[in-house]
């Protein structure tokens, strides 16, 4: 089996200890920006992009942008299908988002150059058991009372959607306005469009954040070289937590959850494999299958409470294809091109914590989970308004940092 094996830039963090003011004298001058963005994954570049348009001098710290979670995420854009019991109040972000990506998609795609990957395929969520079959009835009744839009199908209405389906499914739900980008792509336009855009890059981990007064003032790099910026976001995944000199009550309460994804390749002899993403719970686990365009299928994901953790392991694989094998019989056949893993920022209510902190001049933009991809449109969008303005959008004030923090404090009408 030729394979390779990938695991995603995001590492236990940083213990270098901060340069001395010495040693910070002997480094290069750094100009001073308007925006210091710390990470440069998908949040990140969406938010310095953003930033950049309105007009700010805009920075991001990290060693290798583009990179992060969006290595190893399928790009689901799954708003309806993945909505969970108690989380009612993030389908509203997560549908607002959605609605964005055709728009944002095109914006994009002309400011970079560089196609993202956008189908708009929609998505087969199916049951294999009885009691998938009533997990699955549960979440559609759900949805409706949501107001979304979800047909049940029969098993044999899902094959004839999807014939590469096994005659075991017991039905589905069709979700037709659940769509999919490829997140590697989409980063490539994303650090393009922010090169053309003017913003700076400083390909250097963030390992503290800078002080003036009562207020963020910048960060001071692996390097010694010290970025002074009007404000700073916090948009570094789930390393976001990690970043010495952020006052402990105001640190981000975002924890690393592994996750392992395998991509298999659809030979032309084969043709259509499957035409829209495939989802299902197996044995109370989930399972997808996103096909592109190009002929990949990505099969997805482990959630694991691991730390630090990325190694790929065998158990991780075996199950992933079990499982897919249960769904989709024929999966077995094709060639297995590459196994990673990446870690998911994760926050208690496993929602994002979007604009400011407790400490003037800075801001968060992270915690995502398992919806980074979904929101990076949103994103964008409310934190370019909130740093022009100083005002957080209405849709993400349910989504303040400040409702994890001792110290709330009323947002700025």
């Amino acid at each position: 089996m030729d394979a390779s094996t990938t695991a995603s830039t995001a590492s236990p963090p940083s213990t270098t200890p901060a340069a001395s003011a010495t040693a910070a004298d002997r480094t290069p001058a750094v100009p001073a920006c308007d925006v210091l963005v710390v990470g440069g994954g998908l949040i990140g570049l969406v938010t310095a992009w953003r930033a950049a348009q309105r007009g700010l001098r805009t920075a991001v710290a990290d060693p290798a942008p583009g990179g992060g979670a969006a290595r190893v995420a399928a790009g689901m854009l799954a708003a309806v299908t993945e909505l969970h019991y108690g989380e009612e109040a993030l389908l509203a972000l997560n549908l607002a988002s959605a609605q964005r990506y055709p728009g944002f998609t095109a914006e994009l795609e002309e400011a970079s150059g560089v196609a993202t990957g956008y189908r708009a395929c929609g998505t087969l969520a199916v049951a294999l058991d009885a009691d998938d079959r009533e997990h699955l009835r549960e979440l559609h009744a759900l949805q409706q009372r949501c107001g979304l839009d979800a047909q049940w199908l029969t098993g044999r209405e899902c094959r004839r959607l999807e014939p590469m389906l096994a005659p075991g499914v017991r039905g589905g739900l069709r979700v037709d306005g659940d769509h999919q980008t490829d997140p590697r792509r989409l980063a490539r336009a994303l650090l393009t469009a922010c090169e053309r855009a003017g913003v700076a890059f400083h390909r250097a981990e963030a390992v503290r954040l800078l002080l003036a007064g009562d207020r963020a003032a910048g960060a001071e790099l692996a390097d010694g070289r010290r970025v002074a910026a009007g404000q700073v976001v916090l948009a570094a995944g789930s390393r976001s937590g990690t970043l010495a000199g952020v006052p402990a009550d105001v640190l981000p309460p975002v924890r690393p959850v592994k996750g392992q994804v395998l991509r298999l390749r659809v030979p032309d002899a084969y043709g259509p494999f499957l035409s829209r993403t495939v989802r299902a719970v197996v044995r109370g686990g989930p399972v997808y299958l996103v096909p592109r365009e190009n002929g990949e299928l990505v099969l997805g994901a482990t959630t694991e409470e691991l730390g630090w953790d990325t190694t790929v392991t065998a158990g991780g694989v075996y199950e992933l294809l079990r499982d897919a094998h249960e769904l989709v019989p024929g999966i077995t056949e094709l060639p297995l091109v590459e196994t990673s893993a990446g870690l998911r920022p994760g926050s208690p209510d496993n929602a994002p914590l979007l604009g400011p902190t407790a400490l003037p001049g800075l801001h968060t933009a992270t915690g995502h989970h398992r919806n980074g991809v979904l929101l990076a449109p949103l994103t964008g969008d409310v934190m370019a308004e909130m740093l022009t303005t100083g005002r957080l959008p209405e849709e993400a004030r349910p989504f303040s940092p400040r409702r994890f923090s001792n110290a709330l404090q009323e947002l700025p009408a």
